[in-house]
């Protein structure tokens, strides 16, 4: 018959291995059946409940037949183990899985040992090796013990001997370099534990003054991933149970090391997840801002806990004037190459609204950006603008679902905006209408996760959409706008079971607006009696207002902000005071030039109008604009 060549735990293939095993010969005719198969008939013996062929005894003289049966049992055996132990996902349900197959099928107790912390993938592991206790399982003495404890909590303390007094392992072991436990676990093959290597091993990695019972009712078996060990598992049986035999070490062989693979899986894995759950954090805004005459709620839900990281993103970026951009995009694809490029489009866009661009040409500018990243990186994208003081908004829209808005008096409407090509297509002009967004008024930014599934098409959800944000209205009354983050939840509990197909992003944002009554706006020429006007403006402003203990800050700030534009501008300098819960001051100008904040030397005339407004502002900023720059400062106003 010709020689099979054995594997690197020195097996040889099944079918080598069977047909020794159905040869008459001389040597096979003595016991030899795995206890492994043994107990796999009636696993459910207890311990000394006799030791016929049930107990795992085989009688002398066994047939051929009843060896090939026992070695099938065998096989059958570990081909289960191995699919429970592959079963699991994380790291604790394939440790759970190597338990419970092992314990009371294969053993009575298993203890085991993982790096901590474990390496990952080609990760450099770190110094020292050090080994901590996973997890223990052990042969459960009573039928009230066990149903008295579910499967997932951590038993009794680890054990040594698993029927007799308990006593615990050690939880740490640091495997000395060139000791007998680093020889074991570097050998990858399991041994026993009356074997030479194991006893002086086994002390080391349970602790001085613990031993194992006596014969072969140890295995200890390392367990290696794909390019190192990673662990050590130790099975143990009872004396009331037959001892190992040379055929348990190959079982020990397989279960460990489909459990170390199996390790190394879920650490890949969780690696990934936290590297999703990391992306997908700093993809989306930790917060939104508190802009001035708009409140914002938004909600983000991933497709699956499997598919955490999408294409799906919102923003709210504050712009000059107490504007507020309100963006909303979907990039094709749930992988980590499209929340990449949701990434990328997002400070694009958050770029352009820096610049204060019109939407129509901040959705030109990202459609040249997609171009650039790809000729497959397309994306729908709605870009719209809110200002609080003339109350109106306007949209522009890229191949993006319509968004739907919700009048105080409980009207929903979907907004009829030109669809216009998704991101990415090239070559196509977008288009912006401006509309009416009245006070109180709430409008609604989703993705098509939230209207489109396998069981409805995107107009009916939109529709559904609408029917449901006009019923959450008529609860509140139509005098009374409907909480902001109930809304959210309120529209999210319209999804089914089976309307999970994509992740949504939502965005709600309620109009308060800024009545005209709040708002002083003035022309000033660039010429030097400018700053002089503005504080007389502005002191007449706060008067009427009610505000005048600011007078004197706000004069100072006001004179120092104008004096630099004039000093710069060509064309009239505009200045405007807002008063909501702060008051705001804003200064614009034509030149492009930011002014920034620098320590003045002695003999300086200037450079200190600056440094003032940083003292006595509660905030100040200044964004350059298309047209030029304005800069900005605010007051607490009384009660602040």
């Amino acid at each position: 018959m010709t020689e099979h060549p054995t594997s690197h735990e020195g097996r040889q293939p099944l079918a080598a291995r069977s047909q020794e095993r159905t040869r008459p010969r001389q040597q096979d005719a003595a016991p030899a059946a795995s206890p492994a198969s043994a107990a796999i008939p009636n696993p459910a013996v207890a311990p000394g409940a006799g030791a016929g062929p049930a107990a795992g005894v085989a009688p002398a003289g066994l047939d051929p037949q009843a060896a090939a049966r026992r070695e099938g049992d065998r096989l059958r055996f570990v081909g289960a183990a191995t699919r429970r132990i592959a079963r699991g996902i994380d790291l604790d349900e394939i440790v759970l899985g190597l338990c419970r197959a092992s314990v009371p099928t294969f053993s009575d107790a298993i203890l085991v040992y993982l790096r901590d912390p474990l390496p990952v993938g080609d990760e450099r592991p770190v110094s020292p090796f050090v080994l901590r206790l996973r997890r223990s399982d052990r042969l459960r003495l009573s039928e009230e013990e066990t149903e008295s404890a579910p499967d997932t909590e951590r038993l009794r303390p680890p054990v040594i001997d698993p029927h007799g007094d308990l006593t615990p392992a050690a939880e740490l072991c640091e495997v000395r370099s060139g000791g007998a436990l680093a020889e074991v676990l570097r050998g990858v093959r399991p041994v026993f534990g009356d074997s030479a290597a194991a006893r002086a091993a086994l002390p080391e990695l349970l602790g001085n003054g613990r031993t194992v019972p006596t014969g072969h009712r140890a295995i200890l078996a390392p367990l290696r991933g794909r390019r190192r060990v990673i662990g050590a598992a130790v099975f143990l049986r009872g004396t009331e149970r037959p001892s190992f035999e040379s055929n348990d070490l190959l079982v020990a062989a397989q279960l460990a090391t489909h459990t170390a693979l199996g390790i190394d899986k879920a650490v890949l894995y969780g690696r990934e997840a936290y590297i999703a759950d990391e992306l997908q954090r700093t993809m989306l805004p930790d917060s939104l801002p508190q802009p001035t005459g708009v409140r914002l709620a938004s909600r983000y839900l991933p497709a699956a806990e499997t598919a955490r990281v999408g294409g799906d993103w919102y923003d709210a970026i504050p712009l000059p004037g107490s504007r507020v951009a309100l963006v909303v995009g979907d990039v094709m694809g749930h992988s980590m190459t499209s929340a990449a490029i949701m990434g990328q489009l997002r400070t694009t866009a958050q770029t352009l609204a820096g610049l204060d661009l019109p939407p129509q040409e901040v959705l030109h500018h990202l459609d040249e950006q997609a171009q650039r990243l790809g000729s497959d990186r397309m994306a729908t994208c709605l870009y719209a603008v809110y200002d609080p003081v003339a109350h109106r908004i306007t949209i522009a829209n890229a191949g993006h679902p319509p968004p739907v808005l919700l009048h105080l008096g409980g009207r929903a409407e979907v907004l009829r905006v030109p669809p216009g090509a998704p991101i990415g297509v090239g070559g196509v002009d977008f288009e912006a209408v401006e509309l009416d967004a009245p006070a109180g008024a709430t409008l609604l930014l989703y993705t098509d996760g939230l209207v489109e599934s396998r069981l409805r098409d995107v107009w009916t959800g939109i529709e559904q959409l609408r029917e449901r944000l006009a019923a959450t209205a008529r609860l509140t009354g139509p005098d009374h706008s409907p909480p902001l983050e109930a809304l959210c939840d309120d529209v999210l509990d319209m999804l089914g079971p089976g309307d999970r197909d994509d992740d949504i992003a939502l965005l709600a944002a309620r109009f308060d607006g800024i009545a005209p009554s709040d708002v002083a706006y003035w022309h000033l020429e660039p010429e030097e009696t400018a700053p002089g006007r503005a504080r007389r403006l502005a002191r007449r402003a706060l008067g009427r207002w009610g505000l005048d203990d600011l007078s004197d800050s706000v004069e100072l700030l006001v004179s120092e902000v104008v004096t630099n534009a004039v000093r710069y501008a060509e064309r009239p300098v505009t200045l405007r005071l807002l008063r909501t819960d702060t008051l705001r001051c804003e200064v614009g100008d034509d030149s492009p030039q930011l002014p920034r904040q620098r320590r003045a030397r002695d003999m300086d005339e200037g450079g200190r109008g600056l440094f003032l407004v940083n003292r006595l502002a509660r905030r100040w900023g200044a964004t350059r604009l298309s047209t030029g720059k304005v800069v900005w400062f605010e007051l607490p106003t009384r009660g602040q």
